[in-house]
C-alpha cells in the first residue's frame, strides 16, 4: 500500500517497473493473448435470457407519488463530535410532473410542485466527548432516538413503528420481535408486550424502550457512539416515514388509494445487521397486501454501487428499439453468479436483509436504472424472483417514463426534488453546523 499525501509531502507513486516480472508467467501470457475476444457476442449470450420487453400501453399510470430521502453529517469541534440527521418526505402529483419539459425544466414549475408538499424530520446525536446531566452518551442516544420518533408529527411515525412490529394490520395481537436487553445484554425472547411503548426487562427489571428493539444500542459503548448510529437512524426514519403514508392510505376510507400510489425510497430496500429484524415485519405486510388484492407499488432506486456499475457495463449489449422499455428481474442465482461472483452461501442472497428484489430497467439509450421492487414474501429458491412474482411491476414500469429527469443519468424527478430538501451537503451546510456546534459547546 502506498503512502498517502499529507499537508507537506506528496503521495507515494506506483512503481513503473515493479509489474514487469509478472508477464514471465505462462498463465499470465496466455491471459494476455486471450484478452481481446469478441465481448459483444459474449455479453449478449450472458444477458439475453434475463431481459423482457414491456408494453407501455398495457397498464395504467399511477397518479399519486410519495418519495423519501435522508442525509446525515458528522461534525467535530474541539475533540467533541455530534451527528446531525435529516429525512424528508414529499408528495407529487404525476399530472404536474408530466407537464415539465424534460430537457429544460422551468424553475417556477419545479417550485410549484414543491410548494406545501414536503415534511422533514431532523435530530442530533452526541457521538464523542459530550456529557449530559441526565446520563452518558449510550443512554442519551437511546432516549434521543425514542423521543425523536415519538414526538415528531404528534407520534405518527412512532405509531407506524408499532403498526409494523406488532403487525396491527393483521388484527392479531403479538409481541415485538426479540432483542437484547440494553442494560445487561440478555436476549428478551418474547420482546415487548403488544402495543406497549416501553416495558420492563424480565431479567433485570429495568425499563426497555420499543426503539431498543431496533438495536441501535448494539453499536454503541458507554461513552461514545460511531457515526453509523446516525446513518442507521436515517435509514430507519426513511422507512418509517414512507410506511406512515402507506399506513394512512391503507386505513383510508378510499380503499383504492393505497394501490393507486407509487411509493419511492431513495436507495435500496434493505436493512442490515441488527436492524434487519424489522424486515420480516415489512415483508409480512407487503405479502398480505399482495394476497388480498391491494398491491403496494413500492420501489427503491440505487444510484451507485455494484449493481449500478454492472448495469452500465452491460447496457450497451442490450438491443433497444425506440419507445421500448427493457427490464430484467434478477434471480438470486443470477446475482450470485454474475454480480457477486461468489460460491453458494448457507444464507441465500437477501434472505435476512432485503424486502425488495433487484430489477434493471432501461427506458432509453440514456436512461438506465437499478430499482428494488417487492415480491411480498421472500422465497429462497435460486430462480426466485421472476417477473410474475414482483408486486405491481407493470404499473410501476408504466409510470416511470413520465418521471424521468434529464439533469442526471438515470434520474427521476421525485428523487431529485426530495434530495434537494433532505440533503446536507458538505458545503455550506456542514460548515454552518460546525459553527453552531462551536458556539453551543464552548
Amino acid at each position: 500500500m502506498a503512502y498517502s499525501a499529507g499537508n507537506r509531502l506528496p503521495f507515494e507513486s506506483a512503481s513503473k517497473l515493479g509489474h514487469l516480472n509478472v508477464i514471465e508467467s505462462e498463465w499470465v501470457k496466455s491471459l494476455i493473448d486471450d484478452f481481446e475476444i469478441d465481448d459483444l457476442g459474449l455479453g449478449s449470450d450472458i444477458n439475453d435470457s434475463i431481459w423482457d420487453t414491456y408494453d407501455s400501453n398495457k397498464e395504467k399510470v399511477l397518479q399519486h407519488i410519495w418519495v423519501v430521502d435522508g442525509s446525515y453529517v458528522p461534525v467535530q469541534e474541539n475533540n467533541k463530535e455530534v451527528a446531525f440527521v435529516k429525512t424528508a418526505l414529499m408528495t407529487i402529483e404525476q399530472s404536474k410532473i408530466a407537464k415539465i419539459d424534460k430537457e429544460f425544466p422551468h424553475p417556477l414549475q419545479l417550485q410549484e410542485i414543491m410548494k406545501n408538499s414536503a415534511l422533514f424530520h431532523s435530530t442530533v446525536f452526541p457521538l464523542k466527548n459530550i456529557k449530559s446531566g441526565k446520563g452518558n452518551i449510550y443512554d442519551t442516544v437511546r432516549h434521543s432516538i425514542f423521543d425523536s420518533i415519538k414526538i415528531e408529527e404528534q407520534g405518527l411515525y412512532f405509531e407506524t413503528l408499532k403498526w409494523l412490529v406488532y403487525e396491527k394490520w393483521n388484527m392479531v395481537h403479538k409481541n415485538s420481535p426479540d432483542f437484547q436487553c440494553p442494560h445487561f445484554g440478555l436476549k428478551i425472547d418474547d420482546g415487548i408486550g403488544y402495543d406497549k411503548d416501553v416495558d420492563n426487562c424480565k431479567f433485570c427489571g429495568k425499563e426497555v424502550l420499543l426503539t431498543d428493539m431496533i438495536g441501535f444500542h448494539l453499536d454503541m459503548s458507554e461513552d461514545s457512539a460511531p457515526v453509523t448510529v446516525a446513518s442507521s437512524y436515517m435509514m430507519i426514519m426513511e422507512t418509517l416515514m414512507l410506511f406512515t403514508v402507506i399506513r394512512l392510505h391503507w386505513e383510508s376510507k378510499d380503499k383504492n388509494l393505497v394501490s393507486e400510489t407509487l411509493y419511492i425510497k431513495d436507495g435500496p430496500m434493505t436493512l442490515g445487521g441488527q436492524y434487519a429484524k424489522l424486515v420480516p415485519c415489512i415483508r409480512n405486510f407487503l405479502d398480505h397486501a399482495k394476497r388480498i388484492g391491494r398491491p403496494i407499488h413500492i420501489m427503491g432506486c440505487e444510484k451507485s454501487g455494484k449493481y449500478f456499475d454492472y448495469l452500465h457495463t452491460i447496457e450497451r449489449f442490450i438491443p433497444l428499439n425506440d419507445g421500448e422499455i427493457k427490464y430484467a428481474v434478477l434471480s438470486h442465482d443470477f446475482i450470485r453468479k454474475e454480480i457477486q461472483r461468489a460460491p453458494e452461501h448457507i444464507n441465500p442472497y437477501g434472505s435476512r436483509t432485503n424486502y425488495g428484489e433487484k430489477v434493471f430497467v432501461i427506458l432509453d439509450k440514456n436512461t438506465q436504472m437499478v430499482l428494488n421492487m417487492s415480491p411480498g414474501e421472500y422465497i429462497s429458491s435460486s430462480d426466485f424472483p421472476r417477473s410474475e412474482d414482483i408486486m405491481g411491476l407493470g404499473r410501476i414500469l408504466a409510470t416511470l417514463p413520465s418521471l424521468i429527469s434529464r439533469k442526471y443519468e438515470g434520474a427521476l424527478y421525485p428523487i431529485e426534488l426530495v434530495n434537494g430538501i433532505a440533503s446536507m451537503s458538505n458545503y455550506p451546510s456542514a460548515k454552518i453546523l460546525q459553527d453552531f456546534v462551536r458556539d453551543t459547546l464552548k
